[in-house]
């Protein structure tokens, strides 16, 4: 667990020696010293902007993760075990794949409004893509012989589908929704930076506009340590679901 740890840490330690380095004595404005950044975060960053700021982005990212992470494996599903579904939506599936969710937020913006409405349907918009894709794919390589023994067990309807379809896919469920987590992150920026009066994208705007540029910067780096820390509790939660898909690769490993 320590060697995991420590060489997780290896590489952003080393980044950030570089980082400082290379930053250290710098009079461009645009790119302030590593140490300006750090000793203006705590000032910047208070309990009350945290409030105002971050806990309102991430409770738009998790309305429209959670919305994407449910209609993206409820569809997934639909579309992976059906033969004709997944022919006559495959098409539009990837029309609408292929459009850059950034691209639709003024589209959105007129049928949702300005409010929290829109910036959750920007993040579900982007996010629903990965997960319902991989999930149809999970769907479809379920082991025919593993459904058929179901269905001879008389394993049929909601119980199937639980224990046998989802549980085969969930690797690949997983997989999507690991993707969409990234890109979720990235929309909630942009989207805050459409007609918004908070959220971390919003601040980041002002500040660059007002030329607080060490501020800016210090928010880019709130950023990344949000990013770091979602995927871990990701990372935490997955090993516990897929424990016994980790646990059937360590044993094949292991095998001779």
């Amino acid at each position: 667990m320590l060697r995991r740890l420590v060489l997780a840490l290896a590489l952003p330690a080393v980044l950030v020696a570089v980082w400082w380095a290379a930053s250290e004595g710098s009079t461009n404005v645009y790119w302030p010293p590593l140490r300006t950044i750090v000793a203006a975060f705590p000032d910047v960053w208070t309990a009350e902007r945290l409030r105002g700021d971050l806990l309102p982005s991430l409770l738009r990212l998790t309305a429209g993760y959670g919305v994407a992470a449910v209609v993206g494996v409820a569809l997934g599903t639909l579309v992976g075990s059906r033969r004709r579904v997944r022919a006559l939506c495959e098409p539009v599936l990837e029309f609408l794949r292929a459009v850059p969710p950034p691209v639709l937020v003024p589209v959105i913006m007129l049928f949702a409004g300005i409010g929290d409405t829109m910036k959750i349907a920007v993040i579900a918009g982007g996010c629903v893509w990965p997960v319902l894709l991989n999930t149809a794919e999970g769907v479809r390589a379920v082991d025919p012989v593993l459904a058929e023994t179901a269905r001879s067990y008389g394993i049929t309807g909601l119980t199937r589908l639980r224990e046998v379809v989802l549980r085969s896919a969930s690797p690949q469920i997983f997989a999507g929704l690991r993707q969409a987590l990234s890109i979720g992150i990235i929309l909630m920026v942009i989207s805050e930076m459409f007609a918004a009066s908070n959220g971390l994208g919003f601040t980041i705007v002002q500040f660059q506009r007002g030329f607080a540029l060490p501020d800016m910067w210090t928010g880019i780096l709130l950023l990344g340590l949000l990013g770091f820390l979602l995927s871990l509790l990701f990372r935490l939660a997955e090993r516990r679901v897929l424990g016994w898909y980790h646990g059937l690769r360590e044993a094949g490993r292991r095998s001779p």
